[in-house]
């Protein structure tokens, strides 16, 4: 049974898995909109907010953080650029719009995920 058990496992193993969200917060923040699945829309959505409350705190604690876990580049941007633009904003940003077109390959939901 999967009582407490959060997340998705899109059938690869963890550190595949790790890689495959890491890639995917990298390239929101760097492209700031990016097309996937529902499914992956849906797994990064809360991990890039919680790193933008924290880039929203603007001190050297948070940077360092921010830099464990996203790319130099990506980190930096986060930072510098998006953060201060959700200064007085208490959450909410990003928003997945759902895309009537299907995959071909193997039929999956596919989405847009952006910053508000």
């Amino acid at each position: 049974m999967r009582h407490l058990k959060k997340g998705r496992k899109f059938h690869r193993k963890k550190g595949q898995r790790k890689a495959l969200l890491k890639t995917l917060a990298d390239n929101l923040i760097l492209r700031e909109k990016i097309q996937t699945t529902e499914a992956k829309a849906k797994e990064i959505k809360p991990s890039v907010e919680k790193l933008i409350t924290i880039a929203k705190k603007q001190n050297v604690a948070a940077l360092r953080m921010l830099l464990k876990k996203l790319s130099k580049k990506a980190a930096y941007k986060l930072y510098h650029q998006i953060a201060p633009r959700y200064l007085n904003r208490s959450g909410g940003y990003l928003k997945i719009v759902k895309s009537a077109r299907v995959r071909k390959t193997d039929g999956a939901k596919m989405a847009v995920i952006e910053f508000v």
